[in-house]
């Protein structure tokens, strides 16, 4: 248990520095283009969200012991695969363009949230069990944890410095 609760912390640390940050910011701030290829803050945080559905749907399919149904990106490219997903970025971000911010904010952070749940309802064994779930080809589940923490932590680091993180 100890290991699954130092992951946890870890990422509930990570949305609490995020939130931190997003609260001494205006609207304006977080929605003017600062960063490469006209990115915003708000534009980082869509997709932060939209990878952030993929970890979603691994770990309730584990809870729920079936294969991960994933949402349907209509970009012809394995989102796992190597490389940059530069067009699945690009589309995530073209698809909530007009999404205005408080609604952006609201699916990220309850998304985050629901993520935590999910993640505290599987068991310390199921977590670190690399051959548990076949779809996670011999990784531990807690991969899917440590990834999502990466991920937001990498674009925090951007973010807060002024370089972006895209």
């Amino acid at each position: 248990m100890i290991m699954q609760q130092h992951l946890l912390a870890g990422l509930r640390e990570e949305l609490h520095q995020w939130e931190q940050l997003l609260a001494g910011l205006s609207e304006e701030q977080v929605t003017t283009p600062q960063f490469a290829e006209g990115w915003s803050i708000k534009d980082v945080i869509v997709h932060l969200w939209g990878w952030q559905q993929r970890s979603i749907a691994r770990v309730e399919a584990a809870l729920h012991d079936h294969e991960p149904l994933f949402p349907e990106w209509p970009i012809a490219t394995d989102p796992d695969g190597p490389g940059e997903p530069h067009q699945l970025n690009a589309w995530i971000r073209s698809m909530h363009q007009d999404t205005p911010w408080p609604a952006v904010y609201r699916m990220w952070r309850e998304g985050f949230q629901r993520f935590l749940e999910l993640a505290g309802g599987i068991s310390e064994r199921d977590l670190l069990d690399g051959g548990r779930y076949p779809w996670m080809e011999d990784r531990p589940l807690a991969f899917v944890l440590l990834a999502s923490y990466d991920h937001h932590h990498e674009h925090f680091e951007g973010v807060a410095g002024g370089e972006g993180g895209i």
